[in-house]
C-alpha cells in the first residue's frame, strides 16, 4: 500500500483528502491511500515518518514554514519562497517543494485582464508563495498586514485605485468561522477590481461576497487547491 497524506494542525475539514481519494477511485489508481496527519507540534513529524512508510506529503497550516528545517533538502522554487506545501520522499531523503505558486498562477491568470497591481492580505506561508507567483507574472504587489508597516487601517481610497488586484492569503472566513473577514474599505471597491482568496470552503467567503457586492470579480481558492495537489501527485511520481 502506497500511503500519501497532509500534515497540518486542524484538518477535519481539509480538501486534500477527498480529492485524492477520489481521484484514486476515479482513475483506478490501486494499493494507494491519502490520509489526514494531524501533528500537535511540527517536532512530531520525525516520529511520524519513522513509524508509517509515506510515499508523499502535502503540508498545510501552520506548518509550511516550520517543516523546513526537517527536511533534507528544497527544491530551487521552494528554497526561494521560503515555504513548502509538498514533501517527496525519494532514496531515503525528504525533499521540500511548493506547488502553491503553480496553482494560484495558472488559477488568476485568466482574470487578469490588464490588472497589474495587487495587495496581499496576510504574510504567512502562503503568501509567500503568492508573491513568487506575482513576481513571476510580473505584477507590481504590496502586501498588508497587522502591526506592521502597512496595516489595514492604511488602506485608503488612493490604495484602491491604485491596487486593482486583492488577495486574500489570510485563513479568515475559513469554516467554521464564515462570519469572519479581513477588515478592508469594500466600499471603495468597483468592477474594476478582482478579489481572489485563497479560502475554499466555503466556496463564496464574507470577503468575496462584500467585493460582489461592489461588482468586483472574484474567484476562490477551489481552482489553485486543485492544481497544486496535481502538482505534487506529479512530484510524487517523477
Amino acid at each position: 500500500m502506497r500511503t500519501f497524506g497532509l500534515i497540518g494542525k486542524s484538518l477535519i475539514h481539509s480538501f486534500s483528502s477527498q480529492y485524492f481519494n477520489e481521484k484514486f477511485y476515479k482513475e483506478g489508481i490501486s494499493n494507494t491511500e491519502y490520509l489526514n496527519f494531524e501533528l500537535d507540534n511540527i517536532n512530531d513529524f520525525k516520529k511520524l515518518i519513522k513509524e508509517r512508510k509515506i510515499s508523499g506529503l502535502n503540508v498545510t497550516i501552520p506548518y509550511k514554514e516550520s517543516i523546513i528545517p526537517f527536511l533534507d533538502d528544497l527544491s530551487k522554487d521552494a528554497k526561494e519562497i521560503g515555504a513548502v506545501n509538498t514533501i517527496q520522499f525519494i532514496n531515503g531523503k525528504t525533499i521540500g517543494h511548493n506547488t502553491d505558486y503553480i496553482g494560484f498562477g495558472k488559477s488568476i491568470s485568466p482574470h487578469l485582464k490588464g490588472r497589474r497591481k495587487a495587495l496581499i492580505l496576510g504574510s504567512g506561508g502562503a503568501s509567500k508563495a503568492i508573491k513568487f507567483a506575482l513576481t513571476k507574472l510580473n505584477i507590481e504587489h504590496k502586501t498588508v498586514s497587522r502591526n506592521s508597516s502597512f496595516d489595514y487601517s492604511d488602506i485608503l481610497l488612493q490604495t484602491t485605485d491604485y491596487y486593482n488586484i486583492i488577495i486574500n492569503t489570510t485563513s479568515l472566513g475559513t469554516f467554521p468561522n464564515t462570519k469572519d473577514y479581513p477588515k478592508i474599505p469594500y466600499e471603495f471597491l468597483n468592477k474594476q477590481h478582482l478579489l481572489f482568496d485563497l479560502v475554499y470552503n466555503p466556496k463564496e467567503t464574507l470577503f468575496l461576497t462584500f467585493g460582489k457586492a461592489n461588482k468586483a470579480t472574484i474567484k476562490n481558492g477551489l481552482e489553485m487547491l486543485q492544481i497544486q495537489a496535481d502538482e505534487s501527485w506529479n512530484i510524487w511520481n517523477l
